[in-house]
Formats: C-alpha cells, sequence, structure tokens
C-alpha cells in the first residue's frame, strides 16, 4: 500500500452496490452512509441494522499457557469469565495509557483470539510478542476474517432465519455455520455489539465476508431494518458512552480518566502498566469523563473547550460530540479537570466555534440500554 491509500475490506462492492457514501477511518475505506446517519440510527433502535466492520483487527494467541499468558499481559482479569465467553480489555503501557481497547475472545486454555481496533492491531501484537514466552505465537491475522456486526430488537430474529445459533449469553460466544442455498459458511458468532442494543457480531473468514453479508442483509432488509454505516454507528455509541480509541481512550488518557476502571484487574499481581495505574487510583485521576446534554440548541464537536458556567474559565474538552437522533439535542462526552469540582445535574458551557452551549453535565449513558 503507498502513502495516503486506503485498504478496502472484502465487502466494498456490496456497499457500492447499495449507493454507501465513503470517508477514511483508520486507514481504511469505509462506509458512512447509506439513506441518512439518523435513518439507520433509528433503524437499530427501532428494529435492525447491518454494519460492516471488517477493518477491525483480529489477533490470535496460541500455545501452551497462552490464556494465563494473556491474563499477565492485558488489564482486565480474565479468570472472571471461562473459555467461550468474551471480556472488554485494555492494552496499557508503562504510564498507564491505553494503547487499545479491545474484546478478547476465550477459545480454550491454549487460544485467545483478540479484536482490537483498526488502526492499533499492530501496536497491540508487538506490545504482546515482545513479551511472550517461548511457546506463545501472537498473530496478526487482520485480513483472515471479516466482521460483520447484526444489532437491534429484531437481530436474534435475523440470525434465526438463517439458522445461526442466537441464545447464548451476553459476551458469549460460538461456532456455527450460516447457510445459504446449498452452501455453509462457517461463522463465529458472539453476543457483543458497540451501540447498546441487542445483537451480534459474525466473524467469517475474509473470503466468506461478501456472501454472509449479502445474505445477513437480505434477512434484516426482510425484518424492517437496513445497512448502517460508520455515521450511526458513531451516534449510537455515544449515546451509549461508549469510548473510542483516539477520543476517550489514548496513550494520553488512562482507563481512570475514561471511566474505563471496571476493565482493570486491581487485584492481579501483574499486567502492562499496573505500577502507574495502581498509582494514578491512589492519588486520584486529575481529569475523569463526564457526558454533556446540550440544553439549547447546538451541536457540540470532539475538541470544543469546556467552560464553567460561572466564571467562563476553560475546565476541559470535548472527546466526541454528536446529535443525538433519539434524545433530538446534541450530546458530547469531556474530559474534565477534578479540580474543576463538577458534578452531575451541574451546567457548564460548551464553546461552539465562539458560540456558548449550556449543557447539564450527566453520567452516560445518555439512553437506557439494551444489550443484555
Amino acid at each position: 500500500m503507498s502513502e495516503g491509500e486506503l485498504l478496502a475490506g472484502p465487502i466494498e462492492e456490496s456497499h457500492r452496490t447499495l449507493g454507501a457514501s465513503f470517508a477514511a477511518f483508520g486507514g481504511w475505506n469505509m462506509p458512512v452512509s447509506y439513506a441518512g446517519t439518523v435513518a439507520e440510527h433509528t433503524a437499530v433502535r427501532e428494529a435492525v441494522g447491518i454494519f460492516d466492520v471488517s477493518h477491525l483487527g483480529k489477533a490470535s494467541v496460541t500455545g501452551p499457557g497462552a490464556a494465563e499468558f494473556v491474563n499477565r499481559t492485558l488489564t482486565n482479569d480474565l479468570n472472571k469469565i471461562a473459555p467461550g465467553k468474551a471480556q472488554y480489555t485494555l492494552c496499557t503501557n508503562e504510564t498507564g495509557g491505553v494503547i487499545d481497547d479491545l474484546i478478547v475472545y476465550w477459545v480454550s486454555d491454549d487460544e485467545v483470539f483478540l479484536v482490537p481496533n483498526a488502526a492499533n492491531t499492530a501496536a497491540v501484537v508487538a506490545a504482546l510478542a515482545a513479551v511472550a514466552p517461548d511457546g506463545i505465537e501472537v498473530r496478526n491475522r487482520h485480513r483472515d476474517f471479516g466482521v460483520i456486526a447484526v444489532q437491534g430488537p429484531r437481530s436474534a430474529q435475523v440470525l434465526a432465519d438463517l439458522g445461526v445459533p442466537t441464545e447464548m449469553d451476553y459476551m458469549s460466544f460460538a461456532d456455527a455455520e450460516l447457510a445459504v442455498g446449498d452452501a455453509r459458511y462457517p461463522v463465529r458468532v458472539c453476543r457483543t455489539g458497540y451501540t447498546g442494543e441487542r445483537g451480534y457480531e459474525l466473524l467469517p473468514s475474509w473470503d466468506d465476508s461478501a456472501p454472509v453479508f449479502d445474505a445477513l442483509l437480505s434477512a434484516v432488509v426482510a425484518a424492517g431494518g437496513q445497512p448502517a454505516g460508520l455515521g450511526a454507528r458513531d451516534t449510537l455509541r455515544t449515546e451509549m458512552g461508549y469510548p473510542l480509541h483516539g477520543h476517550e481512550l489514548s496513550v494520553d488518557i488512562s482507563p481512570l480518566q475514561a471511566r474505563c476502571s471496571w476493565a482493570v484487574g486491581w487485584k492481579k499481581p501483574e499486567f502492562f502498566g499496573r505500577d502507574a495505574l495502581l498509582a494514578e487510583k491512589e492519588a486520584g485521576p486529575v481529569r475523569r469523563l463526564w457526558g454533556l446534554r446540550a440544553t439549547g440548541r447546538g451541536v457540540p464537536r470532539a475538541d470544543s473547550p469546556v467552560l464553567s458556567a460561572a466564571g467562563g474559565d476553560r475546565i476541559g474538552v470535548c472527546t466526541s460530540g454528536t446529535f443525538s437522533p433519539t434524545l433530538k439535542t446534541g450530546i458530547a462526552l469531556a474530559l474534565i479537570d477534578s479540580a474543576a469540582g463538577v458534578a452531575k445535574g451541574d451546567t457548564v458551557v460548551i464553546d461552539v466555534r465562539g458560540r456558548a452551549l449550556e449543557c447539564e453535565v450527566v453520567l452516560p449513558p445518555f439512553v437506557t440500554a439494551n444489550a443484555g
């Protein structure tokens, strides 16, 4: 790939046929929208939507004691779950900054499958490989699998219509086959997602991703849903207060600052960045993530300054901002200085291109989660 060239996923031609608009994201050419972000967002909240998120990274850790090794490196405590389960976790550096947030699939004691963010896959693989003992192999498998998300209240109906299992618990997965006519496509089916709705993420092989997507899309449309792009994915996750790496998490933003300390196994004797994070926990983070709900007209955006309502002093910055199709108002996630002493229910001001937008301080999510 030459400098500036975007990577294409395995389903790009299907998206072009559907009339998608595209944009660059994490080095990939991604479908942003088909019928409009608000319509796609609403379909996921009220019916069902389908996303192609094959840009997400994939990696495997295999060999004797692979699960134990992963538990000694990533933040969350893998022993809270069991084989057949998935877990949200973080790969942090020695200063407690977040290299990436990712999902771990515990296949067996000797096999763990990872789904990191697209742009950070190589960094996660490198961090693990650098400390892997003899016998443990860490492989970047970015283009071995696609990832297709089916999300919304009717998502189980869509999968069941194609003979795919749907009754696993939240954050569980199963290996199955999806039937399309006489063809059978192996897929890993996971009860996970990034929307706050009941949903599933399917991992077919890279080469099988296009026919699997087309079959799922037909079932989604039959169930009253539609394809959804990156725009709806962002508004849905922001309503839930879910972090996006590079916005709410980064090598400069710790799990404590981002309110992701629940994904840290504090009692574990070992993981990347443990000493730094324990020290920060003891001292208290210098800033914390809050939700801001606009009480006036206006849409906050990432990097907009957050000001005190009283004196107009800068006390933080928006990490994400958008219009909420569900609430019909502007919402934002923002890192606010702990010294400012803000609390739930307080009023702050966002500087939106020189115009003051009053907001109520809230604890995300902004809307009720229905994923469980």
